[in-house]
């Protein structure tokens, strides 16, 4: 919306009119449209008709008939309103809290207003481009295209006056995933030591460090949070554990069943029991690190989305962390036997080699070969879930 004319000097008084008294002004004849029959486009075409200055030419497309009528009708308490000064820039922000009223001034014109709570004004006016992707349009009062707008920008301008308070500032998180995996002298460069809590801006042994590129002095401010995530049984973060301890807090976030109750529900298997056991099992056959995250099983929704990622992420990586040793697999997932003969598990089977001519005298060593199950086979989850 505009508030006069903001090239025309004799009009300048309206905006600080309007900023000081909490409320927008909006032109256009000067009838009043309190009246409940102006919630009709053709009344107020009518009353223009009847009363207005250009009686003769009226219809719906006149801005006389269009602007009052957005302004009565269509403006709800609670939108927000930014005020343009020309087309390039905008000057205030605000948010209407009052319903239409009709204050007609000596001078005449400008008798419409609406009370609005100013969040933000600056006389000078910012560039419509830091929150809108197009020019203003000439209109005095219209709706924008919410998808061109910059909505986080709109919001730090509305809030950068607000004074109800000390507050914390907004906080900002920047997440580096598999940041043990990153070169940290590139990814960080001189702001590894900027990153330590007394160093931020604003902290008391703040320090700046000169961009090499631009010349500027450079801080990194205490709201900014950087958040590193990294897979432990990777064993390659010995090397960060030196160089970031003192600036990163190590929190280790191991599987949790309970995240597991919903996707057990939906698909009939105690996923939590399940991931329980397995993990149980990985920890006693080869460490904590390399256990199973509930990750796998959240999205479940049927008893073969589990069978799926059974078969194609859980087994295929317990063979890689035990070295396709087959036996220790088969013990994670219950399918384990003490004789030598065939198996027919839950998730596999084992059937026993014949020993080549020669070798079979009965001091063979016997040999087994194992298999996953088919899927027209299924999975029997029982003897893992000691059901």
């Amino acid at each position: 919306m505009s508030i006069g004319e903001a090239s025309n000097p004799e009009e300048a008084h309206l905006f600080e009119e309007a900023i000081q008294g909490g409320y927008t002004l909006l032109g256009f004849e000067d009838i009043d449209w309190s009246d409940e029959k102006f919630a009709s486009r053709q009344a107020i075409i009518e009353a223009c008709k009847a009363q207005g200055e250009h009686h003769a030419s009226v219809d719906a497309r006149s801005g006389v008939v269009q602007m009052p009528f957005k302004f009565r009708n269509e403006v709800k308490e609670g939108d927000l309103v930014i005020v343009s000064k020309g087309n390039l820039l905008f000057r205030a922000i605000g948010v209407f809290t009052g319903e239409y009223e009709f204050a007609p001034r000596p001078e005449g014109d400008y008798a419409h207003r609406r009370a609005v709570r100013w969040l933000w004004v600056d006389r000078d006016g910012v560039s419509v481009a830091e929150i809108y992707s197009r020019k203003f349009s000439q209109k005095s009062i219209y709706t924008i295209d919410v998808v061109e707008l910059n909505v986080p920008a709109l919001e730090r301008y509305m809030n950068s006056q607000q004074s109800d308070g000390p507050s914390e500032p907004e906080p900002f998180v920047l997440i580096i995933d598999e940041i043990n995996r990153a070169n940290i002298s590139k990814v960080f460069g001189e702001l590894i030591t900027l990153l330590e809590p007394d160093k931020r801006l604003g902290q008391p042994n703040e320090i700046k460090v000169r961009l090499p590129y631009s010349g500027d002095d450079f801080g990194v401010p205490s709201n900014l949070h950087i958040v590193g995530t990294m897979n432990t049984a990777d064993r390659s973060i010995a090397l960060l554990d030196t160089a970031l301890r003192r600036r990163f807090t190590f929190r280790e976030l191991m599987p949790d069943g309970k995240h597991l109750d919903d996707a057990g529900a939906r698909t009939g298997i105690d996923l939590a029991l399940l991931l329980t056991t397995i993990n149980e099992r990985v920890e006693y056959l080869y460490d904590r690190d390399h256990q199973i995250g509930h990750a796998y099983f959240t999205g479940c929704q049927t008893l073969a989305d589990v069978d799926e990622v059974m078969r194609h992420k859980v087994i295929p990586l317990l063979a890689e962390y035990f070295f396709e040793d087959w036996a220790k697999i088969a013990a994670v997932l219950g399918d384990l036997e003490t004789h030598e003969a065939t198996i027919e598990g839950g998730f596999l089977k084992r059937s026993v080699l014949k020993a080549p001519p020669g070798l079979d005298n009965g001091e063979a060593m016997p040999r087994f070969r194992w298999a996953v199950r088919s899927a027209a086979e299924g999975f029997d989850y029982s003897r893992l879930l000691g059901s």
